[in-house]
């Protein structure tokens, strides 16, 4: 709370068409506000996974193995051992998580702007300050971690196995992996790299509402009614969004990525990653795989926002 007391004097943010804030002065009812929020950010996530499964395929094997000189490097050989079909290979397990995952990321985030509008006296339908969309943005980051830990090591072992001829392919499927780590590791096996999901994404978060919700403002035309959505600001902001958050958290990403995908034991905790990572890589493994990440980051979260406002304006219309 400190810091949205801090930002709230000098900038105000007059959240304009969608994004789960537009209509609550319509609806003063929180839990169908809620109801919205988390229906849309659902399916938003399904637009995302959809969009940019194959370049986040490419993403995890840069950023877990060395066997590739770069992006297309990585996708070709990809293509050449499994065919198209590879570079869609473990997105069962995202897909299936990114409707919860997604969903709860926008309701925590529609959540996070109640608690502080609630916080400093405002009715629903007042415009944010800066550190209001910060606080809310980062706040949503902590509800996901619960679902988005076990679904990330799921999918990162199923990818990493690409780099391996079939037959010696450990796993068949996402359900065999669970069932692998419950039996090896336990709970705590499953829930590996939690802390690195919460140093990744609670920044991740921050900037990922607070740029769409600047971007989405500055993008849309002078004029625009309440209830429209302009596809340029969506897209737009949405892919700025993405890139913007991806850049902040992709070394947290990375350590996060090389911890869930390890052999039980190989390191003590995230910091033992670390040490290790820089001693025998140096920094630069940090920012590995940056560029298939950003390539990836803009259309899929453009997808993922457009999904968000469209569902929304529906919902909007019957509720």
């Amino acid at each position: 709370m400190s810091d949205a007391a801090t930002l709230a004097p000098p900038a105000v943010v007059s959240v304009e068409p969608g994004l789960v804030q537009a209509d609550v002065g319509q609806n003063p009812l929180p839990v169908v506000e809620s109801f919205k929020a988390f229906v849309s950010g659902g399916f938003g996530g399904i637009c995302l996974v959809a969009a940019g499964h194959p370049l986040d395929l490419i993403t995890v094997l840069l950023q877990t193995t060395t066997l590739y000189s770069s992006a297309l490097d990585c996708a070709r050989k990809t293509v050449a051992k499994d065919g198209v079909r590879g570079l869609y290979r473990g997105m069962a397990a995202p897909l299936v998580g990114a409707t919860p995952i997604s969903a709860t990321s926008f309701w925590g985030y529609d959540l996070g702007k109640r608690l502080s509008q609630h916080y400093y006296g405002q009715d629903a339908d007042e415009p944010l300050t800066v550190g209001q969309i910060c606080f809310a943005g980062g706040f949503s980051a902590i509800p996901t971690t619960a679902l988005m830990t076990p679904i990330e090591r799921v999918k990162c072992l199923l990818q990493i196995q690409l780099t391996v001829p079939k037959h010696e392919r450990r796993y068949k499927g996402p359900l065999d992996v669970v069932r692998s780590i419950w039996r090896e590791e336990g709970a705590r096996g499953i829930y590996r790299g939690t802390t690195a999901t919460i140093l990744r994404d609670v920044p991740n978060s921050v900037a990922y509402f607070g740029v769409y919700e600047y971007a989405k403002r500055w993008l849309t035309p002078a004029g625009t009614e309440p209830d429209d959505v302009s596809l340029v600001a969506v897209l737009g902001a949405g892919g700025l969004a993405g890139v913007v958050s991806e850049a902040i958290s992709l070394p947290a990403d990375v350590l996060k990525s090389r911890q869930q995908t390890a052999p039980a034991g190989m390191y003590r905790g995230l910091s033992d990653v670390f040490v290790k990572l820089m001693r025998h890589e140096g920094p630069s493994a940090l920012f590995r795989g940056i560029g298939p990440a950003l390539l990836h980051a803009f259309p899929a979260n453009a997808a993922c926002f457009l999904g968000v406002e469209l569902s929304l304006k529906a919902l909007n219309t019957v509720l």
